[in-house]
């Protein structure tokens, strides 16, 4: 069926299932999709559908395997819903548990990310989600649970550059797509530090920063809280206009650390 008629009804029936909750049935009618059609039929109805309405279904997943969208969404439309996600936080989870919001920003990033051994889709998902604002600020929120272990990356990337091999003295899970950030986008990297870490302007500067073992102990450094990346995140939830005219990525402001 190669003009594709049967997408618009797909679709429509996807986005209404996923708006009434019936986030089962949405999956079951990808996987039918998928039967008759093709995966690239699913990918094609990820690309049309609204991005609210993916960050509902993904989000409905965690990232898991078991979803079939999770494996095929498109970069760009992944990175266009990843703003929404921000719009189903309450204030009282926010005030109250911002650590377990970001826990479970963490397992949608994480489990779409490394949902698939493909390096290359990999780097199109770290680098097309790096490419927005709200996308740093969704990576900064990540690095908020373990910025003494983002320290010590980013010494390490700054060092060792191509060669950086993940060998850190943490074994934290944000570690590993640190890494896979860095050498997806530099610029997405140090936008999400920058997001992070307000006062450096160049990612040279944290080879020298220290952070303290103890929790009590002032930062001696600048550091955006995780609560307060949260409130920054849900107020970067974009318009149809703005996601309709989103800008190009801004130039980079790293060192050349991949060059």
């Amino acid at each position: 069926m190669s003009d594709k008629t049967y997408l618009p009804a797909i679709s429509k029936h996807v986005t209404e299932l996923v708006l009434a909750g019936s986030l089962g049935h949405a999956e079951q009618a990808f996987s039918e999709a998928a039967e008759q059609y093709g995966d690239l039929a699913v990918v094609e109805v990820l690309s049309t559908i609204p991005p609210q309405v993916t960050a509902l279904h993904l989000a409905g997943f965690d990232g898991g395997k078991m979803s079939l969208a999770t494996l095929l969404v498109p970069p760009k439309a992944w990175a266009d819903s990843l703003a929404f996600i921000a719009a189903t936080w309450s204030d009282d989870n926010i005030e109250d548990d911002p650590e377990r919001i970001a826990e479970s920003l963490f397992a949608h990033i994480h489990g779409i990310v490394f949902s698939s051994e493909d390096q290359e889709r990999r780097r199109a998902l770290l680098f097309e989600a790096s490419a927005t604002d709200w996308g740093a600020t969704a990576f900064a929120i990540l690095f908020s649970m373990a910025p003494k272990e983002i320290l010590e990356v980013a010494g390490e990337i700054l060092v060792k550059g191509p060669y950086i091999t993940g060998q850190t003295s943490s074994d934290n899970d944000v570690v590993p797509l640190a890494i896979e950030l860095a050498q997806a986008n530099e610029d997405g990297w140090d936008r999400a530090l920058f997001e992070l870490f307000p006062d450096f302007r160049h990612s040279g500067d944290l080879v020298d920063a220290e952070f303290s073992d103890d929790p009590d102990e002032e930062p001696g450094v600048l550091q955006r809280s995780t609560k307060e990346l949260l409130y920054r995140l849900r107020k970067q939830v974009p318009t149809a206009r703005s996601l309709s005219s989103r800008p190009a990525a801004r130039r980079s402001l790293g060192t050349g650390i991949f060059s």
